[in-house]
Formats: C-alpha cells, sequence, structure tokens
C-alpha cells in the first residue's frame, strides 16, 4: 500500500509551554501535514494559534476528537494522557505522549530516536517521550556506549524552572525582581506544586526535584535511572542521579561522570566520536573557555557537550557536561523526531 504523504496531526495540551513549541516545531521541519487538530482543556478551548499564516482554533480534547487522526502528540499531563491516549489509539491514531503515564509501561517503548528508533516497531499505538534530563544524556552516551561499552553512569542536573511550567518562570522573574529591590516574597510553587513548604529559586538552588521516594531519591532521580536502562535495554548498567533546579529559565546542564568497559580509551577518542555523533554538538576547547551553556542551548535541537576529560582515579572513568533546551529536544523536538520516524519507518498507515 502506497503511503501517504500528508498526515493528519493532533497536539494534546496545544496552549502549554510545550505544546506550543510542538506546533513550532511541527512549522520548523515542515513535517507532513493535511489537517492539524489543537486540543487542550476546556477552560483553554476557543484560544486562536497560528500555524503557517493560518489561525486554529484550539478545540477542547475529548475521546471523540482523534476521529480520523494519525497521529497525535500528547503534552497536557499524565491525567489526560491516561484518560485519553487510550480513546486515540482505538480511534487509529498513533499516540506519542511526553507525559511520566506509560514511560515505563513494558509494553510501551520509550524512545529518543539517536538511540532507540528500532524500538518503534515494537508500538502497540502509544509510544512515550522520556524525561527531558534522560533525553539529553542518553544521545550523549549512546555513541560512547555503543563503540567502547558503558558500564556506571553518575549524573548530576542543574536543571531549569521551566520544566516544572510557566508559572515557575514566572516565579523565577518575580522572585529576583523582588530581591534586587529589597522586597519581601513569598515561593508558592518550588520544589513542587503540593501543599508542603516551598523554597526560594531566585539566586538559590534546590536540590529537589518531584516529591521524595522511600528508597532517599526523588521521583525524577528514579526516573532517569529507570529510563536510561529501559532506552538501552540494560538492566545491569549502574545509575545514579542527582536533580537540582537552578535559576535558570530555559535550557538543563549535566555533570556526567562515566565508565566505559574498553580498555585505553583517550578523552580524545571520546571527543573525536561524539563530534561525529547525531544529534550531538561537541563544544569542547578549554583554551579558548569554549564549552556549552544554557543560555547559548535555548532555542537549538541538539544536544551539546563539553569538558571531557578522563578521570584521575578510574582508569576507564571520564567526565562530560551535557547541556540542551529542555522544551525543545527534551520535549517537543524528541516528540516530532518520533514522528518523523514513523513516517521515515513507513509506520503511520
Amino acid at each position: 500500500m502506497e503511503q501517504k504523504t500528508g498526515f493528519n496531526v493532533a497536539v494534546v495540551g496545544a496552549t502549554g509551554a510545550v505544546g506550543q513549541q510542538m506546533i513550532k516545531t511541527l512549522e520548523s521541519r515542515d513535517f507532513p501535514i493535511s489537517k492539524l487538530t489543537l486540543l487542550s482543556s476546556k477552560r483553554s478551548a476557543g484560544t486562536k494559534v497560528t500555524y503557517k499564516d493560518t489561525e486554529i482554533t484550539v478545540e477542547e480534547a475529548t475521546p471523540e476528537s482523534f476521529k480520523g487522526i494519525d497521529i497525535a502528540l500528547f503534552s497536557a499531563g499524565g491525567g489526560v494522557s491516561k484518560e485519553l491516549a487510550p480513546h486515540a489509539v482505538s480511534h487509529g491514531a498513533i499516540v506519542v505522549d511526553n507525559t511520566s503515564a506509560f514511560r515505563m509501561d513494558e509494553n510501551v517503548p520509550l524512545v529518543v530516536p539517536e538511540v532507540n528508533e528500532e524500538d518503534l516497531h515494537k508500538h502497540n499505538g502509544i509510544i512515550a517521550n522520556p524525561n527531558c534530563s534522560t533525553i539529553q544524556m542518553v544521545v550523549a552516551l549512546q555513541p560512547l556506549r555503543e563503540k567502547y561499552g558503558l558500564s556506571k553512569v553518575l549524573v548530576s542536573t542543574y536543571q531549569a524552572v521551566s520544566g516544572s511550567g510557566a508559572a515557575a518562570v514566572e516565579e523565577l522573574h518575580s522572585q529576583t525582581k523582588a530581591i534586587i529591590n529589597e522586597e519581601s516574597f513569598e515561593p508558592a510553587i518550588l520544589p513542587v506544586k503540593s501543599d508542603k513548604k516551598h523554597y526560594q529559586i531566585a539566586f538559590n538552588a534546590i536540590p529537589q526535584i518531584d516529591v521524595f521516594t522511600e528508597n532517599g531519591f526523588t521521583y525524577e532521580e528514579m526516573k532517569m535511572i529507570n529510563e536510561t536502562k529501559k532506552i538501552m535495554h540494560d538492566e545491569n548498567l549502574k545509575v545514579a542521579a542527582t536533580c537540582v533546579r537552578i535559576p535558570v529559565a530555559t535550557g538543563h546542564s549535566e555533570s556526567v561522570y562515566f565508565e566505559v568497559d574498553a580498555a585505553d580509551v583517550t578523552a580524545s577518542d571520546v571527543q573525536s566520536l561524539l563530534k561525529a555523533a547525531p544529534g550531538v554538538i561537541l563544544q569542547d576547547d578549554i583554551q579558548n573557555q569554549v564549552y556549552p551553556m544554557p543560555a547559548d542551548c535555548v532555542g537549538q535541537n541538539d544536544v551539546f557537550v563539553g569538558r571531557i576529560r578522563k578521570d584521575l582515579d578510574a582508569e576507564n572513568g571520564f567526565h562530560m557536561w551535557v547541556v540542551s533546551d529542555n522544551l525543545l529536544k527534551g520535549a517537543a523536538w524528541n516528540s516530532v523526531q518520533i514522528a518523523e520516524s514513523l513516517v521515515k519507518l513507513g509506520l503511520v498507515k
């Protein structure tokens, strides 16, 4: 059967920060769309969004919204995904879900195209987009794993507040102004939106993203640990994470320590491999103080890597610094990239 040249695409959560980036990314990539349907909560329905000079009215997402849809990009919260994604699949759509609702479901592939695109062949209607901090790390690690083997990963993240939504970004801005103007303020959002205490984010670093689990790690940290193992199909891989929220609006940074299996690997070997890796931009010239920074990655689809160096004690250990736009490669772009892969592999009927 001859494949379509244009597809009916739905974006669920179209008025949110990631949803808006999905729409922009679909447009910038000139994704083959016959009809674009924009969906949201009842509260946001009626909003007008421009796509390719055409004004589209956002509709309320219901189970019947997915009739005739080929690909549905979800980014409206886990509850919405759990409720509506099965309905989308029942109507024949392939769902690319940007929430944590299905990530660890053994029947749902968790995909970063540069790492495990082949897993798309195993989908049963739903494909999960990994956590933003996981995505950028595995893109940088995969070329090394393929060539040298990988046994251990220790990561500390420095995550932007946009990962907690637009309200968190506004809180960062308002707190910063208040402190500069020596005015009082009351933190209301970070580290988590709950009835527990909140902390200042401006001029601060909060070593908590999401709530704590019984083992002392947060859910964000456990996401990175479990998702990395699932994406790389390696339950024996040793992974540990510490996730920290810092006063940056957009762009996650990570300090990654990793150990390879091969002997006699040099920092230059790692640099050369990553320089040629898909989706990676090497910025590693310490003589001229060139290295990735979140301020420079905003609006970029790639993962930026620098500060590559061999550990001073562990023979097979290395350190690197990884930065990426958490709203793009960490969310919208990876979702659209999955959709592009589905088309390329002929998996959209």
